[in-house]
């Protein structure tokens, strides 16, 4: 399966380096959530939308094919009894699973 995820490139550059990609969602570690954020592909626009909007540190798209990874996905809710579901990734991203990279802009506050 496809998933998305929202970088800052520094989140990204780093996670190269070590060999794991740690940041849950902006301002957040997976430590402190429990889990990395992801999204459907027609979740994106929404998600920079609520969460990255004026943001001026650079971004981008990561594309993760979750077979290659160790972490289990897990489809949840949104929001307690809401009915639109995100993926989860209950582990860090490793570089090798991410297939593409692209830049994203987010949109104005």
């Amino acid at each position: 399966m496809i998933v998305h995820h929202v970088a800052t490139v520094a989140d990204w550059e780093a996670a190269q380096a070590s060999g794991e990609y740690t940041t849950s969602t902006r301002g957040r570690t997976l430590a402190e959530e429990g889990f990395l954020h992801a999204a459907r592909p027609e979740q994106v626009a929404g998600v920079l939308a609520r969460f990255y909007a004026g943001v001026t540190d650079p971004l981008v798209l990561l594309v993760v094919d979750t077979d290659l990874l160790a972490a289990p996905l897990v489809e949840e809710p949104a929001v307690p009894g809401g009915t639109e579901t995100f993926p989860h990734l209950y582990g860090p991203i490793t570089p090798g699973a991410v297939v593409e990279v692209r830049p994203v802009s987010a949109p104005p506050a």
